[in-house]
């Protein structure tokens, strides 16, 4: 026989209107039988199982229905239900793990608190004082910024030799020390963090953070070193340790751990640009541009001249004669190709060079303001009187002027620093980049921007033809071919007719800045370097080697730009897979330990009536404080936040919905007592309409007309709410058979709006009613 669902609903409910709850029970569990699904009749069986006592069965139908809820993410639904299976099993800590986790996800903190401790009073009157760690440190995350609490759970897992969750919490409490400033409780709860895990990276930074706010970053230096010691090869390290350096104001220090850095990945060239602005900060100039001039090759490669002119303008804006910086200046306007610039430039370095005595900084610049300004005599004049010009790289390379005289070559200009390459700079080769193409005595003119540190090898020859093409051809770092006022070069050679003796050396020179260029990702150099190669020398097979190597290494497609190449990481944090990645320098460091504590999905089996404790496994006087400060916060806590009116609130009108009255009158009313009818807000007017409607369905309509009434002496409400309000309160009266009071109030909304609503029909029939029962009463009094 098929199953009728609409007969069996109404046998169920001629069964409940005679009384018979265990009649109807068995009618509602036939619809549960054949429609499972059927949420509304599953509430109505539970509300009926808990009437009748059977509270387990009474609890699965409810746990049914919070699951549904909870899986919908329709959270405050699933919390109203959870609220029903709590109140017929009290301090069950599966439910209130249930409830904990859902008020956390909505963001009510405090009851969230209070169902944990369930949690947490169940684990340690179980004896299982690892699990009630774990669900306090949960209680913790709820008020990140409860640092003295974190502190005493660390404590706590180390009397439990839980060391990975105590350097954790250590950690955690220290980094928000850090950020409320108290640097001193930070750096004493990195260092505890430290001791239990000596190779954990974020307490390190954390370390080094806060001795730098302390002034004290020299000692985390020395804790660096000591830590480097172990593991000389750690690039995190080594990062560190050049950033504790620069913190502390240790130049040299910062240099040489930004060399040691460099000598591991050469891509990290721009660590030096912080130590350059620390040796300016601390009025060292000529230090300052020599470490500039170990990083002006591969910043004009990555296109970031910008930057680099920031620097060398703020060092000239100190001394404006800095030789050196002049020096530097000149490279980059030739590099920009900027030739009225260069040429002021060199005028600059001129003058300077003659005022201080250098007198071959002198000549170096005469020698190109010579080429560059023919028509200018003086400079050529001032030249003779230096004792002539530079000596010529090449034959070819030399020009007569009108009388006959000798004009130097512009390819003969070389940046010279006066002082030698410091002893602690490293050379090692895994260097690509001639780093210290401005320090030291350099003899030879053409060393290019890939030379393999081999300034005791100069090449001869013919440099390459175009100077707007390739950075190697920069005269202020390798050799050039002549370049008159505009920029033009010389003719070029073409075949190997042409080819003067060197020329095989220096395109061997520039295809090894082919290989360097291939190895450091800059594909568009060099491609432009093989095509310059090929129209200076004609074809060659190594050429074309070169080029199918460039095309085999370029990724496919596009090719990536020099910017995005050598883009260095920025200075911010990320998030992966739920772990905090921090960039430190250029070295990313995740604050994840490699244990974390995750409090499990699952509950520990516990009940919330246990047995006591075994002996020996009671919790310690360390951990029961930290238990009873938890407590005490949420017992203590007030009532009186926004989150705590829309917390009630929220809830009240889930259960609303859930046609759960006598739950939802109780969190509408706590809601109401969290405002009053002054705080010029809607929220105590729409608590007291609710609470009537909700005292109008459970058929107490005295009740609703109080909160009606409280609602009408609300001020400054619109004339619409006030008119809905007052139609309700008729309607309450009128339940209540206050036939004289519904008719004045049905009467004032008439009186304001006779089209609203039924509000004619509904006053006429009153008035009715109210005539038949005076003669009525009359008839009876006169019998």
């Amino acid at each position: 026989m098929a199953f009728e669902k609409a007969k069996v609903i109404k046998a169920a409910e001629k069964f409940l209107s005679q009384g018979k709850i265990s009649a109807a029970i068995k009618e509602y569990r036939q619809i549960i039988k054949h429609d499972p699904d059927d949420l509304t009749t599953l509430n109505m069986l539970g509300d009926l199982l808990a009437r009748a006592g059977e509270k387990e069965e009474a609890a699965s139908c409810f746990l049914r229905i919070a699951e549904h809820y909870r899986e919908k993410e329709f959270r405050l639904k699933a919390i109203a239900m959870y609220r029903k299976i709590e109140k017929l099993k009290p301090r069950d800590p599966v439910i209130a793990k249930e409830l904990g986790d859902l008020y956390s996800a909505q963001g009510l903190t405090a009851d969230a608190r209070a169902q944990y401790l369930v949690v947490a009073d169940a684990c340690i009157r179980a004896g299982q004082t690892r699990e009630s760690l774990e669900v306090l440190h949960t209680i913790a995350d709820l008020d990140p910024h409860n640092t003295d609490v974190r502190l005493k759970l660390a404590e706590g897992y180390l009397k439990e030799r839980m060391e990975a969750e105590a350097a954790r919490a250590f950690s955690e409490a220290a980094r928000r020390l850090l950020e409320s400033a108290q640097f001193e409780k930070s750096l004493e709860a990195y260092s505890k963090s430290l001791e239990l895990r000596p190779h954990d990276r974020a307490a390190l930074k954390g370390i080094v953070s806060a001795h730098a706010a302390l002034g004290t970053a020299d000692e985390a230096a020395e804790l660096l070193e000591q830590a480097l010691a172990d593991a000389p090869d750690d690039q995190q390290l080594i990062s560190m340790l050049a950033q504790a350096y620069i913190e502390a104001e240790d130049a040299p220090g910062a240099e040489r751990a930004t060399a040691l850095l460099m000598s591991q990945d050469a891509s990290h060239y721009r660590r030096n640009i912080e130590v350059a602005r620390l040796y300016l900060k601390l009025d060292q100039e000529d230090e300052t541009a020599r470490i500039l001039g170990a990083v002006i090759e591969p910043m004009l490669a990555g296109r970031e001249e910008n930057d680099l002119q920031e620097l060398i303008n703020e060092l000239l804006a100190r001394n404006p004669e800095h030789v050196p910086g002049l020096r530097l200046l000149a490279r980059l306007h030739w590099w920009q190709r900027d030739m009225e610039k260069l040429r002021a430039a060199l005028e600059r370095l001129a003058e300077s060079a003659e005022a201080l005595g250098l007198i071959e900084d002198e000549r170096y610049a005469l020698t190109q303001l010579v080429r560059l300004a023919p028509e200018e005599r003086r400079y050529l004049d001032r030249l003779t009187d230096l004792g002539g010009s530079l000596e010529e790289l090449t034959e070819s390379a030399s020009l007569l002027d009108e009388a006959g005289a000798v004009v130097p070559s512009f390819d003969s200009f070389s940046l010279m620093e006066t002082e030698a390459e410091p002893a602690h700079q490293p050379k090692s080769e895994a260097f690509d980049f001639e780093w210290n193409s401005v320090a030291g005595d350099v003899s030879s003119s053409t060393l290019s921007f890939a030379d393999l540190n081999e300034p005791e090898q100069p090449v001869t020859g013919d440099p390459v033809a175009d100077p707007s093409a390739l950075i190697s051809a920069d005269p202020f770092a390798a050799g050039i071919e002549s370049v008159d006022e505009n920029g033009r070069t010389a003719a070029e050679p073409s075949g190997d007719e042409t080819r003067p003796a060197g020329a095989d050396a220096m395109m061997r020179q520039e295809l090894e800045s082919v290989d360097f260029y291939i190895t450091q990702g800059y594909y568009d150099i060099g491609f432009d370097t093989l095509e310059l190669l090929e129209r200076q020398f004609g074809t060659h097979p190594d050429i074309d080697a070169r080029r199918k190597k460039l095309e085999a290494a370029m990724p496919s497609p596009p090719a990536p730009s020099i910017e995005s190449v050598s883009e260095s990481a920025p200075a911010n944090s990320v998030t992966q897979a739920g772990a905090t990645v921090e960039v430190f320098g250029d070295i990313e460091i995740s604050d994840s330990p490699a244990d974390p504590l995750v409090v499990s999905d699952t509950v520990p089996q516990v009940v919330s009536n246990a047995a006591p404790p075994v002996s020996g496994s009671g919790i310690d006087s360390g951990l029961a404080e930290i238990f009873e400060e938890f407590r005490m916060e949420a017992e203590g806590e007030t009532a009186s936040t926004n989150e705590d009116y829309e917390t009630h609130y929220n809830m009240a009108t889930a259960y609303k919905e859930m046609d759960l009255l006598d739950e939802a009158i109780r969190e509408f009313q706590l809601a109401a007592g969290l405002t009053s009818a002054a705080d010029s807000t809607p929220r105590y007017f729409q608590c007291c309409n609710l609470l009537g409607h909700c005292f109008v369905e459970k058929g107490m309509p005295q009740a609703a007309v109080l909160w009606f009434k409280k609602g009408l002496e609300v001020p400054d409400r619109n004339p619409e709410e006030l008119k809905a309000l007052q139609y309700e309160l008729g309607s309450a009266y009128e339940q209540m058979g206050d036939l004289t009071r519904a008719i004045a109030a049905f009467t004032e909304v008439y009186g304001v709006d006779v089209s609203y609503r039924d509000i004619g029909d509904r006053l006429s029939t009153l008035q009715g009613r109210a005539r038949e029962k005076k003669g009525s009463n009359e008839v009876n009094r006169e019998s």
